[in-house]
């Protein structure tokens, strides 16, 4: 079986107790024994490999077996996510966590129909962020991803510009996806738009900040698959899978 990873903020020294949330969960849900392997991890890249040597009320006891430092992978995978209806955008961040993208934005574009505003911005950040957390832990990621601030399209810009490679999928783009040349470090910066897509006006200012439209494919995506889709080409192109 694969081995089960916690986070935990604090992992110096041979012995450690995971408690807290992650520790009742480990303990009372998950139903670890003594003798049996974890993984704990800072998610900003430091692991450590234990044993359970005991059993606690909501929480473990562990030995630590070994520690390691796990580089952060290059290039570095950010999708701009369009804001999408109901709970796909909850979706839309477990997929690309799984799969292996560093940095979810989200994005409040033009022709988003969900707007995210006061108190309900903070729950629907709130709510990408957990989700980014246990798809993490799911995954065996021992860097987590960022879930960033909700952007503005003039942040977006900014991102495009600064970035080793921006792209923003678009249906009426000349460039295949699988053929654009990728770089060997920095950010690739890609741009997914909501339901209704990228207005012409918001893919004007992208082209200026010298982002590439590029094209995913034949057939018509959904907001919330098509970032997973888009890493997977890119994380396959660039030797990270």
């Amino acid at each position: 079986m694969t081995v089960p990873v916690f986070l935990a903020a604090d992992l110096s020294g041979s012995e450690l107790v995971l408690d807290g949330p992650e520790g009742r969960h480990a303990a009372s849900v998950r139903r670890l024994r003594e003798g049996e392997r974890v993984d704990l991890t800072d998610g900003a890249g430091t692991m450590a490999e234990c044993v359970v040597r005991e059993v606690l009320k909501d929480a473990l006891r562990l030995d630590v077996l070994a520690r390691h430092e796990v580089p952060a992978p290059r290039p570095r995978l950010v999708v701009v996510q369009g804001l999408p209806k109901g709970d796909r955008g909850e979706l839309a961040v477990e997929m690309m966590t799984e799969a292996g993208v560093d940095v979810i934005v989200p994005w409040a574009a033009s022709r988003s129909i969900t707007q995210w505003k006061g108190e309900r911005a903070a729950k629907a950040l709130g709510r990408w962020r957990s989700t980014a957390r246990e798809a993490g832990k799911q995954a065996r990621r021992f860097h987590l991803p960022e879930v960033a601030e909700p952007a503005t399209t003039a942040r977006v810009e900014a991102l495009l510009a600064g970035a080793a490679l921006g792209l923003v999928l678009h249906e009426e783009a000349a460039e295949p996806l699988s053929r654009v040349a990728l770089p060997a470090g920095g950010d690739i910066v890609v741009v997914v738009g909501p339901e209704g897509g990228v207005s012409e006006d918001e893919l004007a200012r992208f082209e200026a900040a010298k982002a590439v439209p590029v094209l995913l494919g034949p057939t018509v995506l959904r907001t919330s698959t098509a970032g997973v889709a888009a890493a997977a080409v890119l994380l396959a192109r660039s030797g990270r899978w």
